[in-house]
């Protein structure tokens, strides 16, 4: 889960971008998610946040890709509905390769834990609306009625994106393909 929209701070972000899920919970995340209206895709977080945009240089993104050159791609599903507060998410069944990533990532920059240190452990999911308390029970029951009707979103993680919001709005710098080595 990345910042609220009230938040304007240059900082970044590495991301699982799940493009699979964008059919099933674009419209969902659009009316609901503050993430979607800063131009953040449906994403599974791996590590928030990260360093400054001016600060991303040539040698961080060989340290990101470096961290990641041994990580296999991986297939996920993302089959069930959770909550945390005022948080409607989609968990993969399997949350293990995602937390290695973290981990990866993490001992590669330990001065930047995920979500600050906020949190003791990392679940991961992809947000569907941090819309508050008030209308989360409203859209667990809308996003519960499309996955059965649709059934869980498959997907390949075979690479991460490093997004920034030095503009205001969030965008690509960089693609960081998964088991290949770092090429400027």
């Amino acid at each position: 889960m990345l910042p609220n929209v009230g938040v304007v701070m240059a900082e970044s972000a590495i991301i699982v971008a799940v493009s699979e899920a964008e059919p099933l919970v674009g419209e969902l995340r659009a009316q609901f998610d503050s993430a979607s209206k800063l131009g953040i895709p449906a994403h599974i977080t791996v590590l928030y946040p990260f360093l400054p945009p001016e600060r991303l240089t040539q040698l961080i993104l060989e340290g990101v890709h470096s961290a990641l050159a041994e990580v296999q791609p991986f297939d996920f599903r993302l089959a069930t509905v959770g909550r945390f507060p005022g948080v409607v998410y989609l968990a993969p069944e399997c949350s293990d390769p995602f937390v290695d990533l973290v981990a990866k990532i993490v001992q590669q920059f330990p001065e930047y834990p995920p979500y600050g240190g906020k949190f003791q452990s990392v679940i991961p999911h992809l947000t569907v609306s941090d819309c508050g308390e008030l209308q989360a029970d409203t859209v667990e029951a809308q996003l519960l009625a499309l996955m059965k009707a649709e059934g869980p979103i498959s997907g390949r993680c075979d690479a991460l994106t490093l997004i920034e919001n030095s503009s205001g709005r969030w965008s690509e710098k960089s693609y960081i393909r998964l088991g290949e080595a770092f090429q400027p």
